[in-house]
This record gives C-alpha cells, sequence and structure tokens, in this order.
C-alpha cells in the first residue's frame, strides 16, 4: 500500500539521518531507542489500517453541532506551547497540514526560519518536536490531510504549507487581488485572514471571509 511505503520512507530517514529527540547541545540525536521513534514504530504497526482508504469520500461527520465535509476540517491546535511559542508571531498551523519530515526540518533549523532566528530553549523544543511529529499529516485521522498526504511524492519534503500540490489547487482560481495585493491579506500563508474558522480547524468554504471583497463564492 503507498501509505505503507511512505511509513517506512519516514522511519528509514529518520533513522539515516539522525534525527533528534533533544541531546544536551541542543541538537537532535536519535537512536532506534529514541521514544519519538519508538511512538513511531508503535503508531505504524497499530493505526495504520485506518489509513488504508484512497477514496476521496465526502463524508460528513458532526461537528460542532454542524455537518463538515472531512475534507474541510483540521484537529485544531491543543498544544498551549506551540500556541504561544509559534502562534505569537504568525498563524499557528495545525501539525496535521504538514508531514513529520516537514516538521522535522523545521524545528532544526529554528536559527534560520525564513530569514528569522526562532530559536527556543531545548526543553520547548523538545515539546515542539514531539507535538508536530506526533500529529502530523500521516498520523492524523483527518481526511483533509489524506489528501495532502495522496498528493505528496515521498521525496518530497515541504517547508511551507503553500507549496503543497493540494494546497495550490484548492487557491488556484484565487485573482491576486484579493491576496498579494490585498494589503489586509498580503499572502495565501495568512490562513486565518481568510477563513475565520482556522482556528477551529474548519476550512469550509462556508466560513471564508476575504477582507474587502466579502464572502468567498466558488
Amino acid at each position: 500500500m503507498k501509505i505503507h511505503t511512505t511509513a517506512l520512507t519516514i522511519i528509514v530517514m529518520l533513522l539515516t539521518y539522525a534525527y533528534p529527540i533533544l541531546a544536551d547541545d541542543g541538537y537532535l540525536v536519535a537512536s532506534k531507542d529514541d521514544g519519538l521513534l519508538n511512538w513511531l514504530y508503535a503508531k505504524w504497526d497499530h493505526d495504520h489500517d485506518d489509513h488504508d482508504s484512497d477514496d476521496d469520500s465526502d463524508d460528513e461527520h458532526h461537528r460542532d453541532g454542524k455537518h463538515q465535509r472531512d475534507d474541510d476540517y483540521l484537529t485544531p491546535v491543543t498544544n498551549p506551547i506551540y500556541s504561544e511559542e509559534c502562534g505569537s508571531c504568525h498563524f499557528a498551523y495545525q501539525p496535521a497540514l504538514l508531514p513529520a519530515r516537514s516538521w522535522l526540518n523545521l524545528i532544526t533549523t529554528l536559527d534560520n526560519h525564513f530569514n528569522d532566528n526562532a530559536e527556543v530553549e531545548d526543553d520547548v523544543q523538545k515539546t515542539l518536536t514531539n507535538y508536530l511529529v506526533k500529529n502530523a499529516a500521516e498520523f492524523s485521522q483527518d481526511e483533509f490531510s489524506r489528501k495532502l498526504m495522496r498528493r505528496l511524492s515521498n521525496t518530497q519534503t515541504p517547508q511551507r504549507i503553500t507549496e503543497l500540490a493540494y494546497f495550490l489547487h484548492e487557491h488556484d482560481d484565487l485573482p491576486k487581488k484579493m491576496v498579494n495585493d490585498n494589503p489586509k491579506v498580503k499572502a495565501l500563508s495568512y490562513c486565518d485572514k481568510c477563513h475565520t474558522r482556522a482556528k477551529q480547524g474548519n476550512y469550509s468554504e462556508d466560513y471564508i471571509n476575504i477582507p474587502g471583497y466579502g464572502p468567498w463564492d466558488d
């Protein structure tokens, strides 16, 4: 199965490149005995059957008193340290928007985080690493994340949400004047500018309101 191949690729990559939990010197140092890798092995041993389906079903679930399609919804951010450390500078993206390999790359290069120094204390970095990896796209139960992963090659490690093929497909009909040339939005990376319930993980078109233009009518 494709998802099984993805899982093995991630685990092999983690072992090969020695991605860390956190060592005393602040760098990640991983081995088969490390907690995060043990969790990854166990996660795939017990939960991989939940991810075998490749269908693009629009099954509905009842959330927040309203039916939503799976592909409109992501599990909201639940870690207060992540919300505080990352959300203080930009929208706190749900971990399920990127694969684990992307989060690992991002969290280990915080000294040059898109040309800014976003370094944190070692214990905070360890907390962020564990939260982001354990809740990454390939481990999510949300259909939204499954669609992201199905359109992502095993060789790709996107550093931005806006690099994802699924993301680009969903935003390809937005005119530049509504986003980049709109001073109230500026870029597609500002999800919460238009998705009024992005913080709650609700990306339904029903809750899109583009500043200066109003609700989105596709």
